[in-house]
């Protein structure tokens, strides 16, 4: 598999031009984080999406990755990672050990890992757990923990975390996901069904302060596991 990703690293419509392209239009679009940013340039999208696809990877779109999952666009990939470190309109913080509910094609996890100590990544569908496992072991994305659970449940043995990114939506926030946040810490989650909209939650104490922000579009999150 390393000489398969190899092979697929260095084509024109995949090179580091062409995520260097990708970082500035994240500009436009207002990500001012420049530790995410950089994140954002690192991470090669390409190699996270079926290779019939790689030509897209850096469009502003998301991208099916079977299981009737998909790949986020970088917008909201890059938007969630710098709401996870400063919150809306707050100062920007180190991150020490997150969890993600969504492992999915474990893009996110690699940017999220750029951010982090250490990545906690919890995925319902089994199968889709070892094969994003591989493939993060083979592109060498050692502090990303994936796992094979409910995201309802959170991970509670990990607890607690500075930032729970949830990539999928929901229409309350999981009680099991607020008793996991550290002190200090961020939840960002869609929130909704048919109609979503994007949300952060900060934790002060016993005191969790909700901001809703802009309109997004994620999979529902389910519960139990597959």
């Amino acid at each position: 598999m390393v000489e398969a990703m190899n092979s697929r690293a260095g084509i024109g419509m995949t090179s580091a031009r062409t995520r260097g392209r990708m970082v500035e239009r994240l500009r436009e679009q207002g990500i001012k984080d420049e530790m995410v940013l950089a994140a954002m340039g690192a991470v090669p999208r390409h190699l996270y999406v079926d290779q019939a696809l790689e030509s897209r990877a850096y469009e502003d779109t998301a991208l099916p990755i079977g299981f009737g999952q998909t790949i986020s666009n970088p917008y909201i990939v890059a938007r969630m990672a710098e709401l996870a470190r400063h919150g809306e309109n707050g100062q920007g913080r180190e991150l020490g050990r997150v969890l993600e509910i969504g492992l999915g094609c474990g893009y996110q996890a690699a940017v999220l890992a750029k951010l982090a100590r250490e990545v906690v990544s919890i995925e319902r569908i089994a199968q889709l757990v070892g094969k994003t496992r591989a493939r993060l072991r083979e592109l060498r994305v050692n502090n990303v923990r994936p796992k094979h659970g409910d995201g309802m449940h959170g991970a509670k043995d990990f607890a607690p975390f500075d930032a729970i990114v949830v990539a999928a939506a929901f229409g309350e926030v999981p009680q099991a996901l607020l008793a996991q946040l550290a002190d200090g810490g961020r939840l960002v989650m869609p929130r909704g069904s048919a109609t979503q909209t994007l949300c952060v939650i900060e934790r002060q104490g016993d005191t969790f302060t909700e901001r809703l922000l802009e309109g997004v579009k994620f999979v529902p999150l389910l519960p139990g596991v597959a």
